[in-house]
């Protein structure tokens, strides 16, 4: 299948250094800082990457970036992965943004590989080739917000969930990413605003802007975003693998060019769905008047 961004560049020798810093400034002691779960029963299809930083708040640091990275390679190849969803295990936070307090200890140069590091690490999110979501119950901002966005959907907490890309209050600027995919998803005079201000906005706010897909109110536990993306991740399983990822591909791709040049990114994907087994199970099932059974091929 097309891939709809590049893989970064990967300078090795800078990179390995700064994740030799990371692991020994977290602790030997310290466990992983991703979990990836597969979900079973009627979730089946659904895999989780569940951040736990708590003590930096899912500050994306060199370790949490190297994790997160390492799993996207292993999952993108994995064909029962038909919904990645991304959340939090740190109450009150899906992710703080980039660890700065590592950040002052790193050179230019590092700083320079890192940031590299981190768009890569989201083209690849953006990349998966199947639907993403994020589900975002607290705080999601700079890099955080950059992660979310990345994402194809995403579901926040109505009241707890602040957004914003507040990286001109810490003299920087977005560099994830997030100039470019927040005008798509806010149009460009809006997203002018709100990189210049750095303002940020409730997960109502958001909603009204166009920067979330939908809004629920929060649980005592703190995940009723997570239930909202885990119930919508449920309304996509049923439907063709190949079909949904095929689509994602021309609605990424068809972004990307004039509206002719979309139109033929779609007839080609078009194409591809042609031949595959799924489509004939489709027509078979609406001729027979019952439920599909899609296989993914």
């Amino acid at each position: 299948m097309l891939r709809a961004l590049p893989r970064a560049l990967r300078p090795q020798r800078l990179w390995k250094a700064l994740l030799a810093r990371g692991c020994a400034s977290d602790g030997a002691a310290a466990g992983p800082e991703i979990q990836v779960r597969a979900l079973l029963g009627p979730d089946q299809g659904i895999t989780e990457i569940l951040m736990n930083r708590p003590r930096a708040r899912n500050a994306l640091g060199n370790v949490l970036v190297g994790e997160l990275l390492e799993a996207l390679a292993r999952l993108r190849e994995d064909q029962q992965v038909r919904v990645l969803l991304f959340r939090s295990g740190v109450k009150g936070v899906f992710c703080a943004g980039a660890d700065l307090k590592e950040r002052e200890q790193m050179s230019q140069a590092e700083v320079g590989v890192f940031v590299q590091r981190l768009r890569g690490l989201m083209n690849e999110i953006a990349a998966f080739p199947a639907p993403t979501i994020a589900a975002v119950d607290g705080f999601a901002l700079g890099g955080g917000l950059e992660l979310a966005l990345a994402c194809d959907l995403r579901v926040a907490a109505a009241s707890s969930a602040v957004m914003g890309l507040i990286e001109t209050t810490r003299g920087l600027l977005p560099g994830a990413g997030g100039t470019q995919r927040l005008p798509r998803c806010v149009g460009v005079a809006l997203a002018k605003e709100l990189i210049f201000t750095g303002r940020r906005l409730n997960g109502i706010q958001a909603q009204a802007l166009g920067l979330v897909n939908h809004t629920v109110s929060q649980n005592e536990e703190g995940d009723a975003a997570y239930h909202q993306a885990r119930a919508l991740a449920q309304e996509i399983l049923p439907q063709a693998p190949t079909a949904v990822r095929l689509g994602k591909v021309a609605i990424d791709r068809g972004m990307e060019v004039d509206i002719a040049s979309g139109m033929v990114i779609e007839g080609m994907c078009y194409a591809q769905n042609i031949p595959t087994r799924d489509r004939l199970e489709g027509m078979a099932a609406f001729r027979e008047k019952r439920p599909p059974k899609f296989v993914g091929e």
